[in-house]
């Protein structure tokens, strides 16, 4: 049987328990020192400040807050030459871009099980990580991550837990070729839990009964051509979600939602330039819920790209530009507004942002990171399908966040 694990926590202070999960691995890091070299570990701490104006991205106050904190450990164990474990537990507080807690992102048993001149195969076992977006691997790390809020039309904060990786199997295939170049082929099969406050920050606070995941497929190709510094991706995703109304006192149905994604990306890496992009499309097909015979899968589409530029070793400069929509029939969002009867918005109808920053490396493990956000709409806010227009009565927006990464 596949290892099932939860992402709940008991209910104790989160200080206490912060704090006796950072003496336990304290004592953890000094006793593997003594196992040698088949024990790998490492680790981050990054806290930040970030202030949002107009909009409850993070606060519902949109005053100038701490809740920028990501704190975690990961360690692998190379039991042979042919099976390793790995696993990574973190503490993250973003406010209400997701839950405020302690999670497993990943917990595996990594089998190797073809290796040759040009090929390798890897199964893995457990909860396993997401390889199919361009920076869906390094996402759950502050400093492998080229900014402290990625685009959020693909890599939405508020699916976070659900996007990292899932309870199940995942296989990879590389294939290196002189003259082809290197391929790498993702498959994975899982489903991940939703605790109750995911579900808040994806259906609404008024939600009485419970969100679940019934499956999660992805599969994913890349190709890098023969001494190039491009790399090429396709990818794709298909997932369905079910509501569990409570009973009768609860003001939405029984209901079952379709998600399906395909993306295209482009990475180059060169010795001072790096400039990346995916463009998407996804259909988001909605069966009940609002009512028992409600029926809708509007096909959403979007873009982003991305330049960095490495100034020096130290500093490193970025710009970003998004835009998305939630219905390519409805790009300004006035069809959504009007089926809702004026009481959503039509900005909720998509999502753009422009993006500057910079960072900069004062030593090998330590990284200050900087960025400020234009943005406008509010198809990429909390709650997904049920969302908050009092809280977020502004069209045009912006935020600005730095952060302090730490690293080992």
């Amino acid at each position: 049987m596949l290892l099932k694990l939860q992402t709940k926590v008991v209910s104790l202070p989160m200080e206490k328990l912060f704090l006796g999960a950072l003496i336990t691995l304290c004592s953890f890091m000094f006793a593997i020192d003594a196992v040698g070299q088949d024990f790998q570990y490492h680790g981050f701490i990054a806290q930040g400040i970030i202030d949002v104006e107009n909009s409850d991205f993070v606060d519902d106050d949109g005053a100038v807050s701490p809740k920028l904190t990501e704190v975690g450990f990961n360690a692998s164990y190379q039991l042979n030459d042919n099976l390793r474990l790995a696993g990574q537990v973190v503490y993250l507080n973003g406010g209400n871009r997701y839950a405020e807690d302690v999670r497993i992102d990943y917990a595996l048993l990594d089998w190797s099980v073809y290796k040759s001149e040009s090929w390798q195969a890897n199964l893995y076992l457990g909860r396993f990580k997401n390889n199919h977006w361009l920076y869906s691997s390094s996402r759950d790390i502050p400093f492998a991550r080229p900014s402290i809020i990625l685009p959020q039309s693909v890599y939405f904060d508020g699916f976070r837990d659900i996007a990292v990786g899932g309870d199940g199997a995942a296989l990879k295939i590389s294939h290196s070729d002189d003259d082809y170049g290197n391929f790498d082929f993702n498959l994975s099969y899982g489903t991940s839990i939703i605790s109750d406050k995911q579900g808040e920050i994806i259906l609404g606070d008024q939600i009485k009964g419970s969100l679940e995941q019934n499956y999660d497929f992805q599969t994913s190709l890349y190709w890098q051509p023969s001494f190039s510094s491009w790399r090429f991706g396709i990818s794709y995703l298909d997932s369905v979600f079910s509501y569990n109304a409570m009973d009768f006192s609860d003001i939405f149905f029984d209901g079952e939602f379709s998600f399906k994604f395909y993306t295209m990306n482009a990475l180059y890496e060169g010795e001072r330039w790096e400039l990346s992009g995916e463009i998407y499309q996804e259909v988001f097909d909605s069966q009940g819920f609002y009512t028992p015979t409600y029926n809708k899968a509007p096909v959403g589409q979007g873009m982003y790209v991305q330049s960095r530029f490495k100034v020096s070793d130290e500093l490193t400069l970025l710009a970003r530009y998004e835009n998305f929509y939630n219905d390519r029939d409805d790009k300004n969002g006035e069809a959504m507004s009007e089926e809702f009867g004026g009481l959503i918005p039509a900005y909720f109808g998509y999502h753009r942002d422009s993006v500057i920053g910079l960072s900069y490396d004062f030593s090998s493990n330590l990284r200050l990171r900087l960025e400020y956000h234009w943005l406008q709409g509010g198809g990429r806010l909390t709650p997904v399908v049920l969302p908050n227009p009092s809280a977020n009565d502004h069209k045009n927006w912006e935020l600005w966040a730095m952060q302090l990464m730490y690293w080992f």
